[in-house]
Protein backbone atom coordinates (compact mmCIF):
# COMPACT_ATOMS: atom_id res chain seq x y z
CA UNK A 1 0.00 0.00 0.00
CA UNK A 2 1.17 3.25 -0.38
CA UNK A 3 3.56 2.72 -2.88
CA UNK A 4 4.04 6.79 -3.60
CA UNK A 5 5.34 7.11 -0.21
CA UNK A 6 9.32 6.52 -1.71
CA UNK A 7 12.81 7.03 0.63
CA UNK A 8 13.84 10.21 1.08
CA UNK A 9 16.11 11.46 -1.56
CA UNK A 10 19.56 12.57 -0.78
CA UNK A 11 18.95 16.04 -0.92
CA UNK A 12 15.57 16.01 1.59
CA UNK A 13 16.96 18.91 3.29
CA UNK A 14 17.55 20.64 0.27
CA UNK A 15 13.75 20.21 -0.47
CA UNK A 16 12.50 21.19 2.53
CA UNK A 17 14.00 24.41 2.57
CA UNK A 18 12.92 24.92 -1.13
CA UNK A 19 9.11 23.59 -0.10
CA UNK A 20 9.48 27.06 2.60
CA UNK A 21 9.19 25.39 5.78
CA UNK A 22 10.49 28.21 8.35
CA UNK A 23 13.93 27.13 9.74
CA UNK A 24 13.89 27.53 13.40
CA UNK A 25 16.66 26.21 15.50
CA UNK A 26 16.13 23.33 17.74
CA UNK A 27 16.64 24.54 21.33
CA UNK A 28 16.21 21.19 23.51
CA UNK A 29 16.53 17.64 22.06
CA UNK A 30 12.73 17.20 22.82
CA UNK A 31 11.14 20.41 21.87
CA UNK A 32 8.24 18.77 23.94
CA UNK A 33 4.50 21.16 23.94
CA UNK A 34 1.51 20.32 25.49
CA UNK A 35 -0.51 17.77 24.09
CA UNK A 36 -3.42 18.17 22.11
CA UNK A 37 -6.75 16.51 22.88
CA UNK A 38 -6.54 13.20 21.30
CA UNK A 39 -9.44 13.79 18.69
CA UNK A 40 -6.57 16.07 16.69
CA UNK A 41 -3.89 13.27 16.48
CA UNK A 42 -7.01 11.21 15.88
CA UNK A 43 -7.19 13.58 12.82
CA UNK A 44 -3.83 14.15 11.95
CA UNK A 45 -2.76 13.91 8.11
CA UNK A 46 0.22 12.04 7.36
CA UNK A 47 3.22 14.42 6.19
CA UNK A 48 6.36 13.72 4.40
CA UNK A 49 8.72 16.40 5.59
CA UNK A 50 11.63 15.47 3.76
CA UNK A 51 10.13 14.28 0.68
CA UNK A 52 7.76 14.81 -2.06
CA UNK A 53 7.46 18.63 -2.61
CA UNK A 54 7.06 19.29 1.40
CA UNK A 55 4.45 21.77 1.82
CA UNK A 56 4.77 24.04 4.47
CA UNK A 57 2.64 23.12 7.82
CA UNK A 58 2.15 26.91 8.54
CA UNK A 59 -0.14 28.08 5.16
CA UNK A 60 -1.97 24.82 5.67
CA UNK A 61 -2.56 25.67 9.17
CA UNK A 62 -3.28 29.17 7.99
CA UNK A 63 -5.86 27.93 5.24
CA UNK A 64 -7.54 25.14 7.35
CA UNK A 65 -7.58 25.63 10.77
CA UNK A 66 -5.30 22.00 11.11
CA UNK A 67 -3.76 21.64 14.51
CA UNK A 68 -2.43 18.11 13.77
CA UNK A 69 0.18 16.19 11.60
CA UNK A 70 1.29 12.42 10.96
CA UNK A 71 5.22 12.96 10.17
CA UNK A 72 6.28 10.00 8.03
CA UNK A 73 8.12 7.41 8.06
CA UNK A 74 10.86 5.96 10.74
CA UNK A 75 12.71 3.35 9.50
CA UNK A 76 15.78 0.87 9.95
CA UNK A 77 18.99 2.22 8.54
CA UNK A 78 19.29 1.30 4.87
CA UNK A 79 22.92 -0.18 5.90
CA UNK A 80 21.55 -2.38 9.05
CA UNK A 81 21.51 -1.64 12.56
CA UNK A 82 18.59 -1.08 15.05
CA UNK A 83 18.50 2.85 15.25
CA UNK A 84 15.48 5.20 14.31
CA UNK A 85 16.22 7.03 11.35
CA UNK A 86 13.99 8.98 8.97
CA UNK A 87 13.07 7.03 5.51
CA UNK A 88 16.25 4.71 6.09
CA UNK A 89 19.16 7.49 5.45
CA UNK A 90 18.60 10.60 7.95
CA UNK A 91 19.38 9.40 11.56
CA UNK A 92 16.86 10.68 14.05
CA UNK A 93 19.65 11.40 16.96
CA UNK A 94 21.53 14.45 14.84
CA UNK A 95 18.19 15.55 13.04
CA UNK A 96 17.43 19.17 12.38
CA UNK A 97 15.61 19.47 9.10
CA UNK A 98 12.48 17.69 10.87
CA UNK A 99 12.80 18.91 14.33
CA UNK A 100 12.19 23.03 12.40
CA UNK A 101 8.79 21.41 11.15
CA UNK A 102 8.06 20.43 14.48
CA UNK A 103 8.74 23.77 15.84
CA UNK A 104 7.36 25.53 13.27
CA UNK A 105 3.70 23.59 14.00
CA UNK A 106 4.36 23.60 17.75
CA UNK A 107 4.83 27.53 17.52
CA UNK A 108 1.16 27.65 15.82
CA UNK A 109 -0.51 25.90 18.80
CA UNK A 110 -0.38 22.69 16.35
CA UNK A 111 1.54 19.52 17.46
CA UNK A 112 2.85 16.42 15.11
CA UNK A 113 2.37 12.31 15.95
CA UNK A 114 5.47 10.44 14.33
CA UNK A 115 4.42 7.07 11.93
CA UNK A 116 6.45 4.76 11.74
CA UNK A 117 6.87 1.60 8.97
CA UNK A 118 4.98 2.27 5.89
CA UNK A 119 5.40 0.55 2.54
CA UNK A 120 8.76 -0.54 1.18
CA UNK A 121 12.20 -0.32 3.62
CA UNK A 122 13.32 -1.98 6.54
CA UNK A 123 11.63 -1.55 9.63
CA UNK A 124 12.79 -1.87 12.93
CA UNK A 125 10.99 -4.50 13.83
CA UNK A 126 12.14 -6.53 11.45
CA UNK A 127 16.26 -5.50 12.59
CA UNK A 128 16.07 -5.29 16.10
CA UNK A 129 16.47 -8.26 18.19
CA UNK A 130 13.24 -8.68 20.49
CA UNK A 131 10.48 -6.45 21.41
CA UNK A 132 12.51 -3.92 24.12
CA UNK A 133 14.87 -3.51 21.58
CA UNK A 134 12.17 -2.41 18.89
CA UNK A 135 11.19 -0.22 21.63
CA UNK A 136 13.72 1.25 23.24
CA UNK A 137 14.77 2.47 19.24
CA UNK A 138 11.00 4.10 18.75
CA UNK A 139 11.46 5.14 22.45
CA UNK A 140 14.31 7.45 21.27
CA UNK A 141 12.08 9.08 18.37
CA UNK A 142 10.34 9.76 21.50
CA UNK A 143 11.89 11.57 23.38
CA UNK A 144 13.75 13.30 21.04
CA UNK A 145 10.89 15.51 19.50
CA UNK A 146 8.84 15.03 22.95
CA UNK A 147 5.66 13.17 21.31
CA UNK A 148 2.30 12.50 22.33
CA UNK A 149 1.52 10.42 19.60
CA UNK A 150 2.85 7.55 17.42
CA UNK A 151 1.31 5.46 14.70
CA UNK A 152 2.43 1.89 13.59
CA UNK A 153 1.93 1.48 10.17
CA UNK A 154 2.22 -2.11 9.57
CA UNK A 155 1.88 -3.36 5.75
CA UNK A 156 3.85 -4.90 3.17
CA UNK A 157 6.37 -6.33 3.49
CA UNK A 158 6.83 -6.77 7.32
CA UNK A 159 3.85 -7.68 8.04
CA UNK A 160 4.16 -10.85 6.53
CA UNK A 161 7.42 -11.06 8.74
CA UNK A 162 5.79 -12.86 12.04
CA UNK A 163 8.66 -12.01 14.31
CA UNK A 164 8.58 -8.59 13.01
CA UNK A 165 5.43 -8.08 13.78
CA UNK A 166 5.10 -9.71 17.25
CA UNK A 167 8.29 -7.63 17.58
CA UNK A 168 6.32 -4.22 16.53
CA UNK A 169 3.11 -5.07 18.73
CA UNK A 170 5.15 -5.88 21.80
CA UNK A 171 7.34 -2.08 21.14
CA UNK A 172 3.96 -0.31 20.86
CA UNK A 173 2.65 -2.17 24.50
CA UNK A 174 5.83 -1.12 25.89
CA UNK A 175 6.00 2.48 24.62
CA UNK A 176 2.22 3.10 25.76
CA UNK A 177 3.55 1.29 29.52
CA UNK A 178 6.31 3.91 29.77
CA UNK A 179 4.96 6.80 28.43
CA UNK A 180 1.54 7.50 30.15
CA UNK A 181 -1.06 8.87 27.83
CA UNK A 182 0.83 8.21 24.66
CA UNK A 183 -1.62 8.16 21.74
CA UNK A 184 -1.29 4.95 20.08
CA UNK A 185 -2.53 3.97 16.27
CA UNK A 186 -1.96 0.54 14.47
CA UNK A 187 -2.46 1.51 10.79
CA UNK A 188 -2.49 -1.77 8.47
CA UNK A 189 -4.00 -2.73 4.52
CA UNK A 190 -8.04 -3.10 4.09
CA UNK A 191 -9.01 -5.48 1.72
CA UNK A 192 -13.11 -5.44 0.90
CA UNK A 193 -13.60 -7.90 3.45
CA UNK A 194 -12.12 -5.73 6.08
CA UNK A 195 -8.62 -6.63 6.49
CA UNK A 196 -6.53 -9.28 4.64
CA UNK A 197 -4.92 -12.87 6.69
CA UNK A 198 -2.03 -10.79 7.39
CA UNK A 199 -3.88 -8.33 9.05
CA UNK A 200 -5.82 -10.52 10.91
CA UNK A 201 -2.54 -12.08 11.96
CA UNK A 202 -1.30 -8.74 13.26
CA UNK A 203 -4.85 -8.62 15.24
CA UNK A 204 -4.14 -12.23 16.79
CA UNK A 205 -0.79 -11.31 17.94
CA UNK A 206 -2.03 -7.90 19.67
CA UNK A 207 -4.60 -9.86 21.17
CA UNK A 208 -2.32 -12.49 22.54
CA UNK A 209 -0.05 -10.14 23.99
CA UNK A 210 -2.60 -8.33 25.61
CA UNK A 211 -2.53 -4.96 23.75
CA UNK A 212 -4.77 -2.77 23.03
CA UNK A 213 -4.24 0.93 21.05
CA UNK A 214 -6.27 3.67 20.62
CA UNK A 215 -7.39 2.34 17.49
CA UNK A 216 -6.58 0.02 14.64
CA UNK A 217 -7.20 1.52 11.60
CA UNK A 218 -7.59 0.28 8.05
CA UNK A 219 -6.65 2.09 4.83
CA UNK A 220 -9.39 1.02 2.58
CA UNK A 221 -7.42 1.82 -1.28
CA UNK A 222 -5.05 -0.40 -3.25
CA UNK A 223 -7.76 -3.21 -3.12
CA UNK A 224 -9.80 -3.04 -5.73
CA UNK A 225 -12.04 -0.46 -4.30
CA UNK A 226 -13.99 2.40 -5.72
CA UNK A 227 -15.76 5.58 -3.96
CA UNK A 228 -16.64 5.94 -0.26
CA UNK A 229 -19.62 2.74 -0.65
CA UNK A 230 -16.77 0.45 -0.95
CA UNK A 231 -15.38 1.90 1.40
CA UNK A 232 -17.68 2.55 4.10
CA UNK A 233 -18.63 -1.30 3.09
CA UNK A 234 -15.05 -2.56 4.29
CA UNK A 235 -15.38 -0.81 7.66
CA UNK A 236 -18.62 -2.31 8.50
CA UNK A 237 -16.66 -5.68 7.64
CA UNK A 238 -13.55 -4.81 9.64
CA UNK A 239 -15.66 -3.59 12.47
CA UNK A 240 -17.38 -7.30 12.74
CA UNK A 241 -13.43 -8.55 12.89
CA UNK A 242 -12.92 -6.63 15.79
CA UNK A 243 -15.90 -7.97 17.56
CA UNK A 244 -14.96 -11.64 16.77
CA UNK A 245 -11.38 -10.79 17.67
CA UNK A 246 -11.25 -8.96 20.94
CA UNK A 247 -14.70 -10.17 21.98
CA UNK A 248 -15.93 -6.45 21.97
CA UNK A 249 -19.34 -5.20 21.22
CA UNK A 250 -20.12 -3.20 18.48
CA UNK A 251 -20.04 0.23 19.94
CA UNK A 252 -16.59 -0.68 21.27
CA UNK A 253 -15.54 -1.80 18.33
CA UNK A 254 -16.24 1.04 16.50
CA UNK A 255 -14.74 3.31 19.38
CA UNK A 256 -11.12 0.88 18.28
CA UNK A 257 -11.86 1.43 14.60
CA UNK A 258 -10.07 3.78 12.56
CA UNK A 259 -10.03 4.88 8.90
CA UNK A 260 -7.35 5.56 6.88
CA UNK A 261 -7.81 6.76 3.04
CA UNK A 262 -5.60 8.17 0.14
CA UNK A 263 -6.90 11.38 -1.37
CA UNK A 264 -7.45 11.53 -5.22
CA UNK A 265 -5.82 8.71 -7.64
CA UNK A 266 -4.89 6.09 -6.01
CA UNK A 267 -1.52 3.96 -7.00
CA UNK A 268 -3.89 1.44 -8.67
CA UNK A 269 -5.99 3.63 -10.59
CA UNK A 270 -9.12 4.06 -8.25
CA UNK A 271 -10.41 7.85 -7.77
CA UNK A 272 -11.49 9.33 -4.33
CA UNK A 273 -13.28 12.79 -4.62
CA UNK A 274 -13.68 15.11 -1.74
CA UNK A 275 -17.45 13.78 -2.10
CA UNK A 276 -16.49 10.08 -1.57
CA UNK A 277 -14.23 11.76 1.64
CA UNK A 278 -17.13 13.52 3.21
CA UNK A 279 -19.48 10.44 2.82
CA UNK A 280 -16.65 8.61 4.83
CA UNK A 281 -16.72 11.37 7.50
CA UNK A 282 -20.04 10.95 7.88
CA UNK A 283 -19.59 7.50 8.52
CA UNK A 284 -16.87 7.28 10.72
CA UNK A 285 -18.54 10.16 13.19
CA UNK A 286 -21.78 8.67 13.34
CA UNK A 287 -20.59 5.37 14.26
CA UNK A 288 -18.25 7.02 16.89
CA UNK A 289 -15.47 5.67 15.18
CA UNK A 290 -11.93 6.80 16.79
CA UNK A 291 -9.64 7.86 13.84
CA UNK A 292 -9.93 9.69 10.67
CA UNK A 293 -6.85 10.30 8.53
CA UNK A 294 -5.30 10.04 4.87
CA UNK A 295 -2.51 9.74 2.76
CA UNK A 296 -1.35 12.20 2.31
CA UNK A 297 -0.92 16.59 2.69
CA UNK A 298 1.83 16.62 -0.04
CA UNK A 299 -0.68 15.39 -2.40
CA UNK A 300 -3.47 17.80 -1.11
CA UNK A 301 -3.22 20.04 -4.13
CA UNK A 302 -4.20 19.74 -7.54
CA UNK A 303 -1.71 18.45 -10.17
CA UNK A 304 -0.96 20.39 -13.42
CA UNK A 305 -3.84 19.90 -16.00
CA UNK A 306 -2.14 17.83 -18.52
CA UNK A 307 -1.63 15.75 -15.19
CA UNK A 308 -4.99 15.59 -13.72
CA UNK A 309 -7.18 12.01 -13.97
CA UNK A 310 -3.76 10.27 -15.70
CA UNK A 311 -1.19 9.36 -13.27
CA UNK A 312 -1.04 8.98 -9.59
CA UNK A 313 1.37 11.70 -8.08
CA UNK A 314 3.71 11.85 -4.68
CA UNK A 315 2.73 15.25 -4.49
CA UNK A 316 -0.35 16.36 -6.28
CA UNK A 317 -4.00 14.37 -6.29
CA UNK A 318 -4.61 13.92 -9.66
CA UNK A 319 -8.34 14.97 -9.12
CA UNK A 320 -9.77 18.75 -9.89
CA UNK A 321 -9.19 20.48 -6.29
CA UNK A 322 -8.58 23.58 -4.32
CA UNK A 323 -5.44 22.97 -1.80
CA UNK A 324 -6.10 21.73 1.15
CA UNK A 325 -9.51 20.74 0.10
CA UNK A 326 -8.74 17.19 1.73
CA UNK A 327 -7.15 18.71 4.72
CA UNK A 328 -10.38 20.14 5.82
CA UNK A 329 -12.17 17.21 6.49
CA UNK A 330 -9.49 16.18 8.93
CA UNK A 331 -10.35 19.49 10.66
CA UNK A 332 -14.11 18.18 10.83
CA UNK A 333 -13.93 15.30 12.35
CA UNK A 334 -11.40 16.69 15.40
CA UNK A 335 -14.33 19.15 15.41
CA UNK A 336 -16.86 16.68 15.94
CA UNK A 337 -17.46 16.17 19.87
CA UNK A 338 -17.60 12.44 20.70
CA UNK A 339 -20.61 11.80 22.62
CA UNK A 340 -20.37 10.48 26.16
CA UNK A 341 -20.50 6.87 26.72
CA UNK A 342 -23.94 7.28 28.24
CA UNK A 343 -26.41 9.14 25.96
CA UNK A 344 -29.51 10.75 27.20
CA UNK A 345 -32.50 9.09 24.71
CA UNK A 346 -34.55 11.43 23.21
CA UNK A 347 -37.13 9.52 21.34
CA UNK A 348 -39.78 10.66 19.07
CA UNK A 349 -42.74 9.45 18.81
CA UNK A 350 -43.53 7.80 15.68
CA UNK A 351 -47.14 6.64 14.43
CA UNK A 352 -47.92 3.02 14.07
CA UNK A 353 -47.17 1.59 10.10
CA UNK A 354 -50.51 0.36 8.40
CA UNK A 355 -48.15 -2.13 6.42
CA UNK A 356 -44.56 -3.60 6.59
CA UNK A 357 -41.80 -2.74 4.29
CA UNK A 358 -39.83 -5.39 2.26
CA UNK A 359 -38.32 -7.87 4.60
CA UNK A 360 -34.58 -6.25 5.75
CA UNK A 361 -32.07 -8.93 4.55
CA UNK A 362 -28.30 -9.31 5.77
CA UNK A 363 -26.81 -9.38 2.78
CA UNK A 364 -28.31 -6.33 0.77
CA UNK A 365 -26.98 -2.50 0.88
CA UNK A 366 -29.31 0.00 1.52
CA UNK A 367 -28.76 3.59 1.99
CA UNK A 368 -30.04 7.03 3.63
CA UNK A 369 -34.05 6.86 3.34
CA UNK A 370 -34.42 3.22 2.60
CA UNK A 371 -37.11 1.45 4.20
CA UNK A 372 -37.39 -2.62 5.23
CA UNK A 373 -39.26 -4.33 7.92
CA UNK A 374 -37.88 -6.60 10.87
CA UNK A 375 -39.66 -8.17 14.01
CA UNK A 376 -42.98 -6.68 12.57
CA UNK A 377 -41.76 -2.65 12.87
CA UNK A 378 -40.74 -0.87 9.89
CA UNK A 379 -37.42 0.66 10.04
CA UNK A 380 -35.70 3.41 8.09
CA UNK A 381 -31.96 3.88 7.43
CA UNK A 382 -30.03 6.88 8.47
CA UNK A 383 -26.82 6.07 6.22
CA UNK A 384 -25.43 3.63 4.54
CA UNK A 385 -25.24 -0.05 6.06
CA UNK A 386 -25.20 -3.92 4.99
CA UNK A 387 -26.07 -6.54 7.48
CA UNK A 388 -26.07 -4.55 10.09
CA UNK A 389 -29.89 -5.64 11.84
CA UNK A 390 -32.44 -2.90 12.79
CA UNK A 391 -32.55 -2.17 16.39
CA UNK A 392 -33.37 0.64 18.31
CA UNK A 393 -30.85 2.95 19.24
CA UNK A 394 -29.71 6.66 19.19
CA UNK A 395 -26.26 5.97 17.14
CA UNK A 396 -27.40 3.32 15.59
CA UNK A 397 -27.90 3.39 11.31
CA UNK A 398 -31.68 2.08 11.82
CA UNK A 399 -34.59 3.95 12.70
CA UNK A 400 -37.67 2.54 14.19
CA UNK A 401 -40.66 3.47 12.00
CA UNK A 402 -43.08 1.63 14.38
CA UNK A 403 -44.98 -1.04 14.20
CA UNK A 404 -46.73 -3.09 11.16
Amino acid sequence: MRRLRACLGAAAAVGLAAAGTTALVAGSASGATSALSNRWYAAAPYLMPLDNDPPDPATIMDATGLKAFQLAFVLAPNGGGCSPTWGGTAAVSSDTAVQSVVNTIRAKGGDVSVSIGGYGGTKLGQVCSDAAATAAAYQQVITKYGLHAIDFDLEEPEYENTAAIKNEIGAAKILQQNNPGLYVSVTTAGTADGTGWFGKQMLLEAKSQGFTPNNFSIMPFDGGFNGAASQTSALTNFNQILQSTFGWDQATAYAHEGFSGMNGRSDTGEFFTQTDFQTVLDYATSHNMDRFTFWSLNRDRQCTPADNGGRTSGTCSSVAQNSWDFAKYSVKFAGVTPPSSTPTPTPTPTPPSTGCKPAWSSTAVYTVGNEVSYNNHNWKAKWWTQNETPVASDWGVWQDEGAC
